[in-house]
């Protein structure tokens, strides 16, 4: 899988937009999926699908520009967040991942790599390769999949899972903002798996006693017993007294303002990613395949333009590789897991911070592609690390 820049020529001049290219056949399932949901799903935090098309044995997914770049670049950077910054993000993830919840999704990897920030600082939640369709109030699934370090316990244990394993994620998620490192870590998967089913909760001292206490509802071993677990969802989130500062409906206007505004020269800035990645010279695969007749019976309706482009397009988009996106490094312990295979390797920094008293453990168990057509409208892939590349956090970077 590639990501690149492309310049997309509209009536009123020219837009960027990154594009996700799929050439490996094992995938397409997923970008499928994700197209689907793309469509369908439309909230102020979730990135928005520009464009879907297929081209020999390659599949398009033409998204949002988000310049802000990558939440995991800023916490890296700054090493913690201060809680009035930390709440902020989380109030618009939750939203973001309410909305997906009320349509039946379970996003499945939440991690700071997946999200965004566009240019005004707001989030986007990316990537939703993982997630998982048409799970209601009371229906489970068993697919093993997501990002270790991140991932619910009830996952690990294959015991079925439901939307509540994104609120883990999210309480995951918050303990990594606030001290620097996710809550359960070991020098390799199998110990980290381990210490997520049945290790105790180690919280700093200088935490608030409102986040203490999310972060500990959050990471209820019982996900019958996590904060958002229950038929509330979001909304018992939400009444948290950690967002008691939080206007939820001009939060959802985009009315707040975000913490942290990304300083943008132009609209082809890439000063906000990591300069490891942009200084790297984009090598598209080759277009030598394609894809099966079964295959591309799968995809028939696969070309998508998304309303808000379809009336300005004059001529298409000519495409132009610019650079590699800056949220993928094949080299990483933090890789996304799915079901085909998965090798319990790599190590992880452990998290600092007194013990608290320990709940009773779970049970273990290429050529420019043509203008698109205006016509609009799952196991998952593991991708097993080759190596570790370690931040200066201790915070690997995932591989696609």
């Amino acid at each position: 899988m590639s990501v690149y820049i492309f310049e997309s020529w509209l009536e009123r001049g020219g837009s960027w937009h990154p594009a996700k290219i799929v050439c490996n056949a094992k995938d397409t399932a997923h970008t499928r999926a994700e197209r689907n949901i793309l469509e369908s799903v439309k909230h102020p935090f979730i990135v928005e699908l520009a464009y879907a098309f297929q081209t020999g044995g390659k599949l398009y997914l033409i998204l949002e520009c988000l310049s802000g770049g990558e939440l995991f670049t800023h916490l890296e950077r700054e090493g913690i967040f201060l809680e009035d910054t930390a709440c902020f993000y989380l109030s618009e993830i939750t939203l973001a991942l309410g909305h997906l919840h009320s349509q039946g999704i379970i996003y499945r990897d939440l991690k700071p790599e997946n999200i965004m920030l566009n240019s005004q600082g707001h989030i986007k939640l990316t990537d939703f390769g993982l997630c998982k369709e048409s799970i209601h109030e009371g229906a489970v699934t068993h697919t093993f999949c997501g990002t270790i370090e991140y991932m619910a316990p009830e996952i690990l244990v294959r015991s079925g899972h439901n939307r509540a394993v994104d609120w883990w994620s999210l309480g995951a998620l918050m303990y990594d903002m606030l001290t620097g490192s996710p809550p359960f870590t070991a020098e390799n998967r199998k110990k980290t798996m381990d210490k997520i089913i049945k290790g105790k909760l180690a919280l700093p001292p200088y935490l608030t006693p409102d986040a203490r206490d999310l972060v500990k509802k959050f990471l209820k071993r019982n996900p019958s017993q996590r904060i958002g677990g229950g038929p509330g969802d979001a909304a018992e989130v939400q009444r948290h007294p950690f967002f008691r500062h939080i206007n939820w409906d001009d939060l959802l206007a985009r009315r707040m303002d975000p913490p942290f505004r990304p300083c943008l020269q132009s609209e082809e800035d890439v000063s906000q990613f990591d300069s490891h990645f942009t200084r790297q010279t984009p090598v598209d695969s080759p277009d030598d395949t394609a894809l099966s007749e079964s295959a591309n019976q799968a995809f028939l309706g696969f070309t998508y333009v998304a309303p808000s482009v379809l009336d300005s397009i004059k001529e298409g988009f000519s495409f132009q590789p610019k650079l590699r996106s800056p949220r993928r490094l094949n080299s990483s312990p933090r890789t996304p897991i799915s079901p085909l295979k998965f090798s319990p390797f790599e190590g992880f920094r452990p998290s600092p911070g007194p013990p608290e008293p320990m709940e009773p453990p779970l049970p273990p168990l290429l050529p420019a592609p043509p203008p698109p057509p205006p016509s609009s409208t799952a196991p998952l892939p593991i991708r097993p690390p080759s190596g570790t590349k370690k931040s200066k956090r201790g915070r690997g970077r995932p591989g696609r």
